[in-house]
């Protein structure tokens, strides 16, 4: 794998802002890889990702935010993150008892298709406890109940750092997250939500949209806020049904296209392509 750098850009719109970040990176010896960009003019505000060849890039890791900060960033009033590729990213798992979307997570990361590593799986049902022994992940389960939901968090939060972790999915994890426990990962908690928001939100979507007679069901992955169910949408599907279908059908097809965006969410994240600005995610090619 190559090892390389990337700058996640947001700014106010204005001239040679391209010129100037290809210019440093091409002043310094450095290859392009990747370049998009898109400019939001309601906002009047640009959004970059570029990612460059670290081989014979003259500046050091070390030395490269400093340099980029004085020469570029603050001249230009950037908010911007910069990440190397050699960074593999930790990422807890969060489970209740759906078992879909975590073993489609796991086989994707044994695979090699996740370039991540999950040092975790935290539980609040000891259901899925033999799914973690077969991938031999740590598995830790923390019931809660409403007398211990806030001591429960601590703990969840204290094998987060433990572990290191860097973000966080919740494969249909059947809890809600305080405004605090969010805050320590903003933009880091992904959630997969069993309808295609903001439609038919709630813990029967399915059984709303039959009753509706709706031709179309979906997903919605997203990253996590203290709005529910409101946070910043990384990837949508929809697939087409019909009267023929009854609610199992619907739930089966509806595990389906859970698993593949929450798949997609995560690999947008762990590629970092995404970048939030205000509700709204962009999302580079």
């Amino acid at each position: 794998m190559q090892n390389t750098a990337i700058i996640r850009i947001h700014c106010p719109d204005q001239k040679g802002i391209v010129a100037n970040v290809t210019d440093f990176i091409n002043r310094h010896n450095g290859n392009i890889l990747y370049l998009d960009q898109h400019t939001d003019r309601s906002e009047q505000r640009f959004f970059m990702r570029i990612e460059w060849d670290l081989d014979g890039f003259a500046i050091t890791a070390d030395e490269l935010r400093q340099a980029f900060e004085i020469s570029i960033a603050n001249p230009m009033q950037m908010v911007w993150t910069l990440n190397f590729s050699s960074q593999i990213p930790r990422m807890a798992v969060f489970v209740s008892r759906a078992s879909h979307c975590l073993y489609d997570l796991l086989a994707r990361y044994s695979a090699g298709e996740l370039n991540v590593e999950i040092p975790l799986i935290i539980s609040n049902h000891k259901d899925l406890e033999q799914v973690a022994k077969q991938f031999n992940i740590p598995y830790f389960h923390l019931p809660v109940t409403k007398n211990n939901k806030e001591e429960i968090e601590e703990e969840q939060i204290s094998l987060c750092k433990k572990y290191q972790v860097d973000f966080i999915v919740l494969a249909r994890y059947m809890q809600i997250l305080s405004p605090g426990f969010n805050a320590l990962y903003p933009n880091r908690i992904i959630n997969i939500h069993h309808s295609f928001l903001p439609a038919f939100a709630g813990a029967k979507p399915y059984h709303a949209a039959h009753s509706r007679g709706v031709k179309l069901i979906g997903a919605t992955g997203h990253y996590v806020t203290s709005d529910l169910d409101a946070g910043p949408i990384i990837e949508q599907e929809v697939i087409k049904i019909s009267h023929h279908d009854t609610v199992h059908s619907l739930v089966q097809k509806g595990k389906n296209v859970e698993k593949i965006v929450l798949s997609r969410a995560v690999q947008a994240h762990i590629d970092r392509k995404t970048l939030v600005y205000k509700n709204k995610t962009i999302i580079f090619a």
